[in-house]
């Protein structure tokens, strides 16, 4: 990390009275995980700290302690402004369109687009909740139980347990030594990867039935009828991405799930290592990873599969 970044971030940091905290719509392990181990550090630090999330935290995640603290709306004054695992602004959704530039853009993601008026991006590390583990103490904020929870769930999810293919020593590493604190790893790993609401279940039972294939590339669709029959709240595909990751035989996956206002969110795994989806997402106003992209793309879903895996069958040409 270049040393003066690393200066002005601690010096904002320190300088920061009243901390508006962000990460992204239909938040994930990480993004809660690196917002509540943010957050409730500063905390410790005795500084006023939002915690904001536009979608609310998923029911996996509400068992960690602090997560009743994030709101889905920003309430009152701040002095300064943090996204987490944001690769885009617009990601941060509506709470924040008239917050203004952050002031700080903490992100692992290689296509950031680098808003921020401090932008420590690190496209190197499995999760932003790594990044934070490597950089919170060297800032001076300690990392307690209840921070190494939550950082420990942003790894332990983003990696879908260790299992992905940008696992590096350091990640174990980073595990180790948040597990120290007297976090229990297995159960972490239960609930944010494992444990499903029934509601979610019957969800993945609608996509499931709405698989299909062409020829390298496998993908389903869940459509707003799909989450009302099986009573599903969020608006998400309830990691059904996941299962769909682990079907044999094809180099690329995708779920397309269908939104309230005229728009579909896209993601796309590769499953196959040397295949970049990263460019697919960025194509479609997206961004992500090489393996795990995704995007939000405006249309109906017949419109929206129709121009996404026309896109993903060029991909994959000779």
């Amino acid at each position: 990390m270049n040393e003066s970044l690393n200066k002005a971030i601690q010096a904002r940091l320190n300088d920061a009275r009243n901390v508006l905290v962000a990460s992204h719509v239909r938040p994930d392990g990480d993004a809660v995980g690196a917002l509540l181990g943010f957050g409730l550090a500063l905390q410790q630090a005795g500084k006023k700290v939002q915690m904001v999330l536009a979608d609310g935290v998923p029911s996996s995640f509400r068992h960690l302690e602090g997560a009743s603290q994030i709101k889905t709306k920003v309430d009152g004054a701040f002095d300064t402004f943090v996204t987490l695992d944001c690769a885009d602004f617009k990601r941060t959704g509506k709470p924040f369109e008239s917050a203004g530039q952050p002031d700080i853009n903490i992100d692992h993601h290689i296509t950031n687009e680098k808003f921020g008026k401090l932008n420590l991006i690190e496209g190197e590390e499995v999760a932003t909740a790594a990044i934070l583990t490597n950089h919170l103490p060297a800032w001076g904020y300690q990392i307690t139980k209840p921070v190494a929870a939550a950082l420990l769930t942003g790894i332990i999810t983003d990696t879908l347990g260790f299992r992905t293919s940008n696992i590096t020593p350091e990640a174990l590493r980073q595990a180790a030594m948040l597990m120290e604190t007297g976090v229990d790893m297995p159960e972490l790993y239960m609930r944010g990867l494992v444990r499903r609401s029934f509601e979610a279940t019957r969800y993945w039972g609608g996509g499931l039935s709405n698989l299909q294939r062409k020829d390298s590339v496998v993908w389903s669709t869940l459509t707003l009828e799909d989450r009302r029959i099986a009573g599903y709240s969020g608006n998400d595909d309830a990691d059904l991405i996941n299962i769909i990751s682990a079907i044999d035989d094809f180099k690329i996956g995708l779920i397309f799930v269908e939104q309230n206002d005229h728009r579909v969110k896209v993601s796309w795994r590769a499953l196959e290592t040397g295949i970049d989806v990263s460019p697919l997402a960025v194509q479609f106003g997206g961004g992500g990873h090489a393996a795990a992209a995704g995007a939000d793309v405006e249309g109906t879903l017949d419109e929206v599969c129709e121009s996404v895996l026309k896109a993903t069958h060029q991909l994959l040409m000779p």
